[in-house]
């Protein structure tokens, strides 16, 4: 199933869109407490946290600065292959804190990829907020989200950022592809 119609037909929607902005609001709180007003750099994921981001850095009122990472496993497939770093950070992170903000946590092969960088670069300190965490025992050893919006099952999730054969992600709300 390629055709992104027929998959949101027959989707199952997992969180509405007031669901997904009320977990974005308790995570701007969560993460204020955590940063105690000190600055942090705002790295976001490109491109599948670009919706949910831009909507998290208002919701904090911490001091940002704003960066952004492009790496992905994924091209536009439906599993995860190869890394492929498409841009790196150009923000100075040593001594910094880095706030990484990706749509979802699914196995954590980016995001560790991600934040080892972020680490050999001088980072202080790396925290990871996503929008949605994938309910399942295969994430990769040593990596857990510090701030999670949502969880959603163990299935091909899109919507708010995530994508079906790169459509999908400026749909307001989190759908599941129906089990064959």
């Amino acid at each position: 199933m390629n055709d992104f119609s027929t998959a949101l037909a027959s989707a199952d929607l997992i969180h509405d869109e007031a669901t997904l902005k009320a977990a974005i609001a308790r995570l701007g709180g969560e993460i204020d407490v955590a940063l105690g007003g000190r600055p942090a750099v705002f790295m976001t994921v490109m491109q599948g946290a670009l919706p949910f981001a831009g909507q998290l850095a208002t919701a904090i009122r911490a001091p940002l600065v704003f960066d952004y990472v492009h790496a992905t496993r994924y091209r536009g497939a439906t599993s995860g292959g190869e890394l492929d770093w498409r841009k790196k950070p150009a923000t100075a992170l040593a001594g910094m804190t880095v706030l990484l903000v990706d749509d979802i946590l699914d196995e954590g092969h980016t995001l560790k990829a991600i934040r080892e960088f972020c680490v050999a670069e001088g980072a202080d300190r790396v925290l990871i907020a996503v929008l949605c965490e994938k309910r399942h025992d295969r994430c990769v050893p040593g990596l857990a989200a510090d701030f999670v919006g949502v969880e959603v099952p163990d299935r091909y999730v899109f919507g708010y950022g995530m994508d079906f054969s790169e459509q999908g992600r400026n749909l307001p709300a989190i759908y599941a592809v129906r089990d064959a």
